[in-house]
């Protein structure tokens, strides 16, 4: 599945975001800054409202009734402030932004995150936005594979499912 540079980037964040667990300051800024956010310094307050802000995200992911997730996903876009505009600025091909580069950081991320996460629904029917199928895992993430049946956050969860099946299956014969 390919997204815009934007509505990747926002989906992949909402996705940091929800699967993070640091969210000191310092921790906080090299997340924003790994997912291409301008400015990504906050303050300790900043980064406590990033961190509560994961909590709406984190319904998105998993989610199969595509009605609930329209509704999620709606939620979301009424409590930002963005205004989609298309730009095509530093010799860049059309694209859309999801908010206002002089807005604070806070705003910044959770339009991106709200955007991504909406274009992520309506490219795929919101079938890409997966949690883990393996048992006590709660990762997030955005399938971007080929084919989008991505079940598993890592190989790792996945190997150790079909390990334990293959294992159940001997223990049963």
């Amino acid at each position: 599945m390919h997204f815009n540079a934007y509505g990747g980037n926002g989906a992949a964040l909402a996705a940091a975001l929800v699967n993070g667990t640091d969210f000191r300051p310092e921790a906080v800024e090299a997340m924003l800054a790994e997912h291409a956010m301008l400015r990504p310094q906050v303050t300790p307050e900043q980064a406590a409202e990033l961190a509560e802000w994961r909590h709406r995200l984190a319904p998105l992911f998993g989610e199969r009734d595509q009605d609930t997730q329209i509704k999620l996903i709606n939620d979301l876009l009424d409590i930002t402030a963005s205004k989609p505009y298309v730009s095509a600025h530093d010799g860049r091909e059309p694209h859309l932004h999801f908010f206002s580069v002089d807005a604070d950081i806070v705003s910044r991320a959770k339009d991106t995150t709200a955007g991504g996460l909406a274009m992520a629904i309506s490219f795929s029917d919101g079938r890409r936005l997966g949690r883990c199928d393996r048992p006590g895992c709660e990762t997030v993430y955005v399938d971007t594979s080929r084919n989008g049946r991505r079940r598993f956050c890592s190989l790792a969860c996945a190997n150790r499912v079909n390990v334990a099946a293959h294992r159940a299956k001997g223990l049963a014969g």
